[in-house]
């Protein structure tokens, strides 16, 4: 399952882009800006973005059943994954097409006051969202981790995914502000659609890096490593283990975690008081660790019992 305060995050954004992309579109329309339009097709690829993400944590709480016995949490990685497909196209591939076909044929901005109140207020408005992500991130904070390290080791793509949104939104917009105003002051028609291009560019860069984010969840991404470290320190504590063999970890959604692991018992156990080793493990380490909702544990002595 999916934090709240992840959940609100999404809303939160949601609610900022779909204001900012008809305000941005209003002022494409007056203004005739290739790069308010191409702001505009970003904050447009922003709201599908979350509403796409709302869906993917609705479709990743559905229960285990015969076909999915693991659950569907790794739908929300899937999802995901379209998130930066869309980003890709409908943000970065329009941006790039209007801005290249502006540059080849030209037109002159009128009543560019327009754009500069909209990204003004833009610019507020996504930057409250943006500090909600961040506030978010902070929270999931470790010892010592930097917020890309957060980032890198998040296993729940919801707030990463508003957050580099957000930043990739901030950044556009200034360079928006800066290509009206730079083909205002010059009176250059090739400022407005080569910001137009920028933009698309930068969208293409989230995109790449929010894909490669979730192609790692989806390929089986281990736990986190400190959790790793907890679970053997855990096993390594019970009297009746003498080694603790491979040990395999894998994210099954931002809240589930799969635990398999082959360990070495006492030889003098019986096979009564082994299963009630194994049992007294499971149950210390899904107390300890809620998040690893499967055990998986290859006992060595059962097994060399069983084939002797």
């Amino acid at each position: 399952m999916v934090k709240r305060s992840s959940t609100r995050v999404l809303y939160v954004a949601i609610a900022v882009n779909f204001a900012i992309a008809l305000s941005k579109y209003a002022a494409a329309a007056i203004t005739g800006s290739s790069a308010m339009l191409a702001e505009a097709f970003h904050s447009t690829a922003d709201s599908c973005n979350e509403l796409l993400l709302i869906f993917g944590i609705k479709r990743s709480a559905r229960p285990p059943d015969e076909l999915h016995p693991f659950g569907h949490g790794k739908e929300l990685y899937f999802w995901s994954l379209v998130v930066a497909i869309v980003i890709f196209g409908l943000g970065g591939g329009f941006s790039l097409h209007d801005g290249i076909s502006r540059l080849l044929h030209p037109t002159t901005t009128t009543k560019p006051v327009w754009n500069y109140i909209i990204l003004g207020i833009a610019f507020l408005f996504e930057g409250y969202s943006w500090l909600v992500a961040r506030r978010e991130l902070i929270a999931r904070q470790r010892h010592h981790q930097s917020l890309w390290q957060v980032i890198r080791s998040s296993k729940d793509p919801t707030v990463f995914t508003v957050f580099l949104e957000d930043s990739g939104a901030l950044i556009g917009i200034v360079i928006a502000f800066l290509g009206i105003g730079l083909g205002q002051i010059l009176h250059n028609p090739y400022c407005d659609p080569g910001a137009s291009v920028v933009i698309g560019l930068v969208l293409v860069a989230v995109a790449v890096l929010l894909a490669n984010e979730s192609r790692e969840l989806l390929l089986g991404e281990r736990a986190h490593r400190g959790q790793i470290q907890r679970v053997k320190k855990l096993i390594r504590s019970e009297p009746s283990v003498e080694e603790v063999g491979d040990l395999f970890t894998m994210q099954l959604g931002p809240e589930q975690v799969l635990l398999a692991v082959a360990l070495r018992f006492n030889v003098n156990l019986r096979v009564k008081d082994l299963e009630t080793t194994i049992d007294r493990l499971e149950r210390k380490i899904r107390r300890q660790e809620p998040e690893i909702k499967r055990i998986f544990i290859e006992a060595e002595s059962l097994k060399r019992g069983l084939m002797s």
